[in-house]
């Protein structure tokens, strides 16, 4: 649990400390490009959800995301997950939920500054990466567990029928 704990403040840590950077350096500014035409750092006030979707909705989106988060933490808990991937992966979305909620709540708006120009994507920030890692990493968990609970079962049905094959001594 102390590790969990620890990732979750580590990603919360981190998201708070480049959003303030990003306010006290690029609010006002213009963009600045990091790789030119591919990376550069814009400052965005995100009132919307993820990637600036559904715009002034902000009640909507603090309701769901502390839902979400609580969630999280009572499956955590009560859950346990039973594998390093998936409380990496709960931690991750965990963080990435909080730091996102710590802004709705005190700014009414998402700092976003991370504008991956080269695809013309959505300006975003470090709480919306953990949380799309985190997500990715769940799945990856899910389908490794399910590829393993199939071997396990298959192997079983294989050694029930060879079982069944041998011929038994009366």
């Amino acid at each position: 649990m102390f590790y969990w704990l620890l990732m979750i403040l580590g990603s919360v840590g981190l998201d708070q400390l480049t959003k303030w950077l990003a306010v006290t350096r690029l609010k006002g500014e213009d963009s600045f490009p990091l790789w030119q035409d591919v990376l550069h750092f814009t400052y965005v006030e995100n009132t919307g959800a993820a990637f600036g979707s559904f715009k002034e909705h902000r009640w909507v989106f603090m309701f769901v995301s502390t839902v979400a988060i609580i969630a999280l933490i009572i499956y955590y808990f009560w859950g346990r997950p039973h594998d390093r991937l998936t409380t990496v992966a709960l931690a991750f979305i965990t963080g990435g939920g909080i730091g996102n909620m710590i802004d709705r709540v005190l700014l009414g708006y998402v700092v976003d500054f991370i504008d991956f120009t080269l695809i013309d994507f959505a300006v975003f920030n470090i709480a919306d990466s953990f949380v799309c890692v985190g997500v990715g990493l769940m799945f990856f968990a899910l389908f490794r567990t399910a590829r393993e609970e199939t071997r396990a079962a298959q192997q079983a049905e294989a050694a029930e029928s060879a079982q069944e094959e041998e011929p038994h001594d009366d």
